[in-house]
């Protein structure tokens, strides 16, 4: 391999299962890790405290160069309104101007696994490694369901994955950075796999990936 740090870029839309193998990779590899979704869900939730709408592009510029560390630690970051905010602060050039050098200073200073909607198409179209793991819908929705009720929130599974549907198409019909596998992505489909057949997979194709699997 080079002597450039190795970065790793997990795509995918939510519930796919992209978080947890990404954590464990970066675990693996020895990486850092960063889940992007928090900064726009981050974003987000300051401009729904403002009592401002997520939509609008000059409250969630503002708001995203404001962040600190500690947004990034709030307990409602997860959710239906969690996720309308972000996806709708995500849909806005200046959020993402706003985020992409500190996303992409986290990743060159000495490597990383990111998970998020863009990184192998726009955060790190140069990754040594992309993945793109997807799952059916209603696998997916009854994932997040099932996260929802050991934190306490009840809310019927059919309604969960209409409101994921409709995520998906805001996500994937966004003019900046929509979401969709970068060209030169491993596709994984996490669907009928289960955690630790999921990572035996990924980390299967990140080797393939680096070479012979090489991990030096």
């Amino acid at each position: 391999m080079s002597g450039k740090p190795l970065v790793i870029a997990v795509d995918g839309p939510a519930a796919a299962g992209k978080g947890t193998l990404a954590r464990r990779l970066a675990q693996e590899f020895g990486l850092a890790y960063l889940d992007t979704g928090l900064l726009y869900r981050a974003v987000g939730r300051r401009v729904l405290d403002s009592g401002g709408d997520p939509r609008d592009p000059l409250l969630a510029e503002q708001e995203a160069r404001a962040l600190t560390a500690g947004d990034f630690t709030r307990g409602d970051l997860r959710g239906p309104e969690a996720d309308s905010a972000a996806s709708a602060v995500a849909a806005i050039p200046a959020v993402r101007a706003a985020l992409l050098d500190w996303q992409r200073d986290f990743g060159r200073r000495h490597g990383a696994v990111l998970d998020g909607r863009d990184i192998g198409t726009v955060v790190f179209p140069d990754a040594q490694v992309k993945l793109f793991v997807s799952a059916s819908p209603a696998e997916r929705a009854r994932r997040r369901w099932t996260e929802m009720q050991g934190r306490g929130q009840d809310m019927p599974l059919d309604q969960v994955e209409a409101e994921m549907r409709a995520r998906d198409a805001q996500d994937s019909a966004r003019s900046v950075a929509p979401l969709r596998p970068a060209a030169d992505a491993a596709l994984l489909d996490t669907t009928s796999l289960d955690a630790e057949q999921a990572f035996a997979a990924a980390l299967a194709l990140v080797r393939v990936r680096l070479g012979a699997g090489d991990t030096a």
